[in-house]
């Protein structure tokens, strides 16, 4: 096996780079081993080597000819199949979607992730249409937790954590909705960042609900999420949300430490509602960074809810005539929820986008105080795969709608978050939310970074064969 195989995003860039190793070793690398071991772990749907080692050894003859080396060179990435793949039907975890056209292009993050040298070997597992947060699909089989195999990734970015956290790659691309990249980085034990609403550009990427969905880096190293955060920045016309708003680049001021940075808890909602483990996670955090003071996300159990109904109205809209034409060739579980959403009525929706707007302005004003404010990214560790109820706080609920209880009052108005992976003993991990004002992504990878410097936080290669 290459030396290279498990190593993280700046490290083979640096090797590739200097000509320590080659573009074409990393990516062997890297197939050889989704070859070896992604039978048992279930993260890939489509691996494309003959594409990858013609990338590798193009990047070679260019790197031979003495053309300049991107930030990520030689780093084999993959992406969730929700992101167009040229030559690939976009699937976004779908059956149905498998009859469509293939993708006559890239996606644009994955033409920018590219352009700075990264190799692309492959799409990845999801929940179906990304309405899921188990990593559970019943087209393409479930993803496994590579930490322990019978245990769930969560979603609906299941396949794009446990790639990170099996070794096959180190570095992904998923989407969130609702939590959709928080939840797998908190149950896989790896990074992830939710950029800001409309930091990064979604064209080319199958939708969800238009007015929460985000794409984002996944990653064994917040050194590794800033590269490739960096790398992604820019506006694009091809998509009408992404900002023209100057980039706040994360990579400069990684390593400043968090002097200065007035960092908070969310207390309220965001205390009670889950397991003890879930608390004791931030506490550790906190503690950490020297984070004593509590602030209150006001009415966040109703931005929960508002997130709910926006999220199955616009979600069933999309998916109309999917719903007619071909209702059982879904997931029955997504399948009737977006049938629900379909019969919300229509002053419900309005009343809840209203609710939208006085929620967001009254979070934005806590950070007039703070800096970084710090959230159990999931209620639990990860359940074992085909639980369909848990028990938080005395209550008995439904797993798939309550593993995102305390993410979605967070995208429900387009925060930036990275999740930061807690190991409190030789369990499964959890996750904490490092939160940030908009457009401040470069201050949530600062702190985390510094949690993961001083080993609060890591994101270890699970121990498989």
């Amino acid at each position: 096996m290459s030396a290279l195989a498990l190593s993280d995003a700046a490290t083979i860039a640096a090797a590739v780079s200097s000509g320590r190793s080659s573009a074409r070793e990393a990516v062997a690398g890297a197939l050889d081993r989704i070859a070896r071991i992604d039978g048992r772990v279930g993260s890939f749907t489509d691996v494309l080597a003959q594409r990858a080692l013609a990338r590798a050894d193009a990047l070679d003859g260019a790197l031979g000819r003495g053309e300049p080396a991107g930030s990520l060179a030689g780093v084999p990435f993959a992406v969730k199949n929700l992101i167009d793949i040229a030559g690939l039907p976009t699937r976004a975890g779908s059956k149905i979607n498998r009859d469509r056209p293939p993708a006559e292009r890239d996606g644009a993050l994955v033409r920018r992730l590219e352009a700075a040298g990264a190799i692309l070997v492959g799409a990845l597992n999801m929940g179906e249409y990304a309405y899921d947060f188990t990593g559970e699909n019943v087209h393409d089989g479930d993803a496994h937790n590579p930490h322990a195999l019978a245990h769930m990734t969560g979603g609906s970015s299941g396949g794009s954590g446990a790639a990170l956290a099996a070794g096959l790659v180190p570095l992904t691309l998923g989407s969130d909705t609702n939590g959709s990249i928080r939840v797998p980085a908190a149950f896989c034990g790896c990074f992830g960042l939710k950029p800001t609403y409309g930091r990064l550009s979604r064209a080319g990427s199958f939708p969800f609900v238009g007015s929460l969905d985000h794409l984002g880096p996944m990653a064994r190293s917040v050194t590794d999420l800033a590269l490739a955060y960096d790398a992604m920045l820019g506006p694009d016309p091809d998509d009408p949300v992404a900002t023209s708003r100057p980039p706040e680049p994360a990579m400069p001021n990684l390593e400043s430490g968090i002097g200065g940075l007035r960092i908070a808890v969310a207390g309220g909602y965001f205390a009670r509602g889950g397991d003890p483990e879930a608390f004791a996670a931030v506490a550790r955090v906190a503690d950490a960074l020297g984070a004593s003071r509590t602030v209150e996300l006001p009415e966040a159990g109703r931005a929960r809810a508002a997130a709910y109904l926006i999220t199955a109205a616009e979600g069933a809209t999309l998916h109309l005539d999917r719903l007619r034409a071909r209702p059982r060739d879904f997931d029955p579980a997504v399948r009737d929820r977006l049938i629900a959403g379909a019969m919300i009525p229509a002053p419900f929706v309005e009343r809840a986008q209203r609710f939208r707007r006085w929620y967001r302005a009254a979070v934005l004003a806590l950070f007039d105080t703070v800096d970084v404010i710090l959230a159990p990214a999931t209620p639990c560790r990860a359940p074992r795969g085909g639980l369909t109820h848990f028990i938080l706080d005395g209550v008995t609920l439904p797993v798939r709608a309550n593993i995102g209880v305390f993410t979605q009052p967070i995208s429900f108005i387009g925060l930036p978050v990275v999740a930061t992976p807690v190991w409190l003993d030789a369990g499964l991990p959890l996750g904490v939310q490092v939160i940030a004002a908009p457009w401040r992504e470069d201050l949530a990878l600062r702190v985390s970074r510094h949690l993961e410097r001083t080993g609060v936080c890591a994101a270890p290669v699970a121990e498989l064969a």
